[in-house]
């Protein structure tokens, strides 16, 4: 009687999932193809899995696969403390999108620069909760990386990246005017600081950057200017110089804008 018991039980108990047995690499790949909507519940499955839902080994092999998601990140200001913070716009499991906050990052710049580049995005300009006015965000494991300190004390207004180097471009005080200085990206190393263009009040402040056609343009006030990296020289934009354009994007060298002129 009891064996009959005892293979019943056998027979309707859960049979082990076999995952846990399987070698390293094969639970990797086989997580490496799930969608990143699904890692907050298989980090719920054990502490093995929360581990290695944000290790190096999976996203390298995501990366491998082609597996690799966009992703779009905002930065916004907390009401409650007034806090400038990253959030991360994410995919649910069942279709739907929600607005994840970064909680282990610093508060980020209310006002400065920003550029992507790849899974990386640099930072620079004046933090409250680090000593850096530069640093990089590794949006794969949501890590803070300082970088080296700018090679000139400024406030950052604007920044835009042209074959690996970042142009960052903001206010000094000593002399009074904007100077731009470069990160290069792969040396992670700062380039001499440059000179900008001087305008009828005496120096450029700059408000809008953009890339477009290998060229930077920004724009201050009054004027737009083009800086050529291989040139190396500054020109005004005659035609930009109609409009007062502004949160300006380029899409395929493109440029869209909010032209301010025109909401008079």
């Amino acid at each position: 009687m009891s064996s009959k018991t005892r293979s019943k039980k056998e027979q309707y108990s859960e049979p082990q999932s076999l995952i846990p047995s399987l070698p390293e690499e094969i639970i990797v790949d086989i997580l490496a193809r799930v969608g990143r909507c699904y890692y907050p519940k298989l980090s719920l499955v054990s502490k093995h899995f929360r581990s290695l839902v944000t290790s190096h080994e999976l996203y390298a092999r995501r990366s491998l696969l082609g597996c690799t998601e966009h992703s779009l990140y905002v930065v916004l200001c907390s009401r409650e403390n007034g806090n400038y913070q990253l959030y991360a716009l994410r995919q649910k499991a069942n279709g739907n999108h929600s607005l994840v906050l970064f909680p282990s990052l610093s508060n980020m710049p209310s006002k400065g620069g920003f550029v992507a580049v790849g899974s990386r995005i640099y930072v620079f300009g004046r933090f409250n909760s680090v000593p850096q006015n530069a640093i990089s965000i590794d949006c794969r494991y949501q890590t803070v990386h300082p970088l080296p300190s700018m090679n000139v004390t400024m406030s950052v207004s604007v920044a835009d990246i042209i074959d690996g180097k970042i142009y960052v471009t903001g206010y000094c005080n000593n002399p009074t005017k904007m100077v731009m200085t470069v990160f290069n990206t792969e040396t992670e190393m700062w380039e001499p600081k440059k000179t900008t263009p001087e305008t009828m009040s005496g120096y450029l402040w700059a408000r809008e950057c953009v890339v477009m056609a290998g060229k930077i343009y920004m724009r201050d006030p009054s004027y737009s200017f083009v800086y050529d990296p291989k040139e190396r020289k500054w020109e005004t934009d005659k035609m930009l110089n109609k409009f007062k354009w502004r949160n300006a994007r380029v899409v395929d060298d493109i440029l869209y804008y909010f032209d301010g002129a025109e909401s008079l």
